[in-house]
């Protein structure tokens, strides 16, 4: 059952309209019972993703990002976020990657991958695609993965990354310094009943993704174990 209401949308929906503390503090009720909806959606999304995987989050409450902006460096000094987000951690060194959704009027979204590898992953995840990148090539040009997710998004560089040859073959992944994937739904099949167990499917389609990067970055150049 889906707990999410269609006030939930319309009040994000007046939120993006009145950014502003006053308006937020007059309507705080609503801004209480939308979030309560949210964590309810995400114990749903997370008891069905403990079907397939472990998750380290305690509850689909604790999974959630604050709904306030940090405004100190930037420009946009509205003081809140316009959508509901959270992020279910995988447990462990041997599961890499997470889950993550974003719902909005008009822009709700799930994903996955690799948002911020530190330097250290970037550069190991960039030596075993050069070394052999033909499972993540596999991966990413599969029939279902690309019928649902797409292509692979992230930042990438303009050029070859330092140390790497301009004309590899790799070089249109060697290039990317971040790896993820998202797909949209519609705000229909956000309010329909089953949208917890579409978020979950859908995201449960992310596991040989996550295998192959997680293959890559718990082994060595020769394919030896580091955990």
């Amino acid at each position: 059952m889906n707990p999410l209401t269609k006030k939930n949308l319309t009040f994000l929906q007046s939120l993006a309209e009145n950014n502003n503390r006053e308006w937020f503090e007059a309507n705080r009720k609503n801004y209480e019972n939308a979030k309560e909806e949210v964590a309810l959606f995400a114990d749903e999304v997370l008891t069905h993703l403990r079907k397939f995987d472990i998750i380290s989050n305690p509850s689909g409450k604790k999974s959630l990002f604050r709904i306030f902006r940090d405004v100190r460096f930037s420009k946009d000094k509205t003081p809140y976020k316009t959508n509901w987000s959270g992020y279910f951690r995988r447990s462990g060194e041997e599961r890499r990657g997470g889950y993550y959704f974003s719902i909005a009027p008009g822009n709700t979204f799930i994903g996955g991958g690799f948002w911020g590898p530190n330097k250290e992953d970037l550069l190991l995840l960039r030596q075993q695609i050069e070394g052999d990148s033909s499972p993540l090539r596999e991966v990413l040009t599969s029939k279902k993965f690309t019928s649902y997710f797409g292509k692979l998004l992230g930042e990438q560089l303009k050029t070859a990354p330092k140390g790497f040859d301009k004309e590899s073959p790799e070089i249109d992944l060697l290039r990317y310094k971040q790896f993820y994937v998202q797909h949209n739904f519609s705000d229909e099949e956000v309010l329909s009943d089953e949208f917890p167990k579409l978020v979950a499917d859908g995201l449960q389609n992310l596991l040989p993704f996550f295998d192959v990067m997680t293959e890559y970055l718990t082994t060595d150049l020769n394919g030896e174990p580091t955990i």
